[in-house]
């Protein structure tokens, strides 16, 4: 294998020429150098000959399998992420790719921006090896929600602008605030976590700012507090809704002067850090309530980010579900593969109170269980909470189609579901694809793909705007 070429930026395997091409093209403009291959043979022997720092790859091409080739690509340079294309998504693929270490998965067609965005995404962990800073790796999904979360993270981190992230618990809100500083100048510099709920009031002030000695029974010596240590990084203040009337006050002094009096001090530090704050509460009611200061309010939510819980993103959760298997079926010396058609309909079903948390924990605690390479199906009481269909109508169509036939094929009920919502849409924007698109939350191009795969008849649509 030649080492002593420059690595390709990017290489790309598609028997489709106009694939091919356009994402040539694409990327091309981007300012990368990229290769193109027409099988996954030829893929392989470039890789190599030259290794790409990123590996876009199409599932079914004629020759060899889109899993095997996936498998030998990473045997042949484990560290280079692969980004899985198909027109052919399934959940068995989904889950499959996910495991064998698959760095994103998405569905054609798709947008420039998202393809520009993943690969832009993928080479920052490829230049960064074994970086544990390269969080983004982590942060799994492709649905609209997380495309446009994406986005405003690449946006967001190269400025020093102060961001309030906001979801439901277990929504992975410490996770964005560490990608927003991985993708920043301050990368190199402390990130520094403090949960403002698991401190008493004076604890928290001696934490965030400090003390000196004497201060109080117990401070025998001088003590830095974490804005001091996160100094040139980022302090994430999560759970900031739960800061004492005493600490905002104190908070929103540091964030306007950009300075700090250690407890019992009579000396100010000068500080210089990044603020990202997170909370699951109703801030606007608490602000009603005076249980929170509203100037406070307006000084942290400079940029808001908004998660969006798990049942607003069910097409991520075949790609979570690979990705977590992997993760513990290799810390766990597993040989756990795939989840049963009952096993995926269960997860698609379930209203997922407590997020990607839960979703995590689930497949942790079954892999745990599994003593073979399927896991049949799923204990979600353990969980904490009973499941409910994952959108309208979702659970009665299952049963219905579970009683017409010998059971049932997930594929096939997703796509009545889809059809059913795409109709829907159409019928109440009179056939206007551009207004139908709008309201499904996907692109014109997506919403014309899917009327054609779903057989939509012509007569439903119209294509002006």
């Amino acid at each position: 294998m030649s080492t002593n070429r420059e690595r390709l930026d990017v290489l790309v395997v598609d028997d489709e020429q106009s694939m091919r091409e356009f994402l040539e093209i694409v990327l091309a403009n981007e300012g990368l150098e990229v290769a193109t291959a027409s099988s996954g043979e030829e893929a392989l022997q470039m890789i190599a000959q030259r290794p790409p720092k990123v590996f876009i790859q199409d599932l079914r091409m004629g020759g060899i399998d889109g899993m095997q080739l996936l498998e030998k690509a990473k045997e042949l340079q484990p560290t280079m992420p692969v980004v899985i294309i198909t027109a052919y998504s399934s959940w068995d693929t989904a889950v499959e790719a996910m495991r064998l270490g698959a760095f994103d998965y998405l569905k054609k067609p798709f947008d420039n921006e998202n393809i520009r965005s993943i690969v832009q995404r993928a080479l920052s962990v490829a230049e960064n090896p074994g970086d544990p800073s390269a969080v983004e790796r982590l942060i799994v999904g492709n649905s609209p929600p997380m495309q446009r979360l994406h986005d405003l993270i690449r946006r967001v981190a190269p400025t020093d602008s102060t961001v309030l992230i906001r979801g439901e618990s277990g929504s992975g809100k410490e996770l964005v605030a560490r990608s927003v500083h991985a993708s920043s100048h301050r990368a190199e510099r402390p990130f520094i976590a403090v949960n403002c709920s698991a401190f008493a009031d004076t604890l928290l002030e001696s934490e965030l700012f400090g003390h000196v000695r004497g201060a109080y029974t117990g401070a025998s010596d001088d003590r830095k507090g974490l804005f001091e240590m996160a100094h040139g990084g980022t302090l994430f203040l999560d759970e900031v809704a739960d800061m004492s009337a005493t600490t905002q006050v104190k908070i929103l002094r540091v964030l306007e002067e950009r300075r700090l009096l250690p407890v019992g001090g009579s000396n100010e530090v000068s500080v210089d850090v990044r603020i990202v704050a997170a909370t699951n509460r109703d801030l606007e009611q608490d602000i009603r309530e005076q249980r929170f200061r509203e100037d406070l309010f307006y000084r942290l939510n400079v940029i808001p980010f908004h998660l969006p819980p798990m049942r607003e993103r069910p097409d991520d959760i075949p790609l979570l579900a690979g990705h977590f298997m992997a993760r513990y079926a290799e810390t766990m010396r597993k040989d756990v593969r795939r989840l049963s058609p009952r096993a995926q309909a269960q997860l698609m079903n379930h209203s997922w109170p407590g997020n990607v948390r839960e979703l995590q924990n689930v497949i942790q605690r079954h892999v745990a269980l599994s003593d073979g390479e399927e896991i049949e199906n799923l204990d979600l009481e353990a969980a904490g909470a009973a499941a409910a269909p994952a959108a309208a109508g979702g659970a009665e169509l299952l049963d219905q189609y579970a009683l017409e036939t010998d059971g049932f094929m997930l594929d096939e009920v997703m796509e009545q579901i889809e059809r059913r919502f795409l109709c829907s849409a159409l019928e109440q924007t009179s056939g206007n694809l551009t207004q139908a698109a709008k309201m499904l939350g996907v692109s014109y191009r997506s919403i014309r793909y899917k009327v054609k795969k779903l057989g939509v008849r012509a007569n439903q649509v119209t294509t002006d705007g």
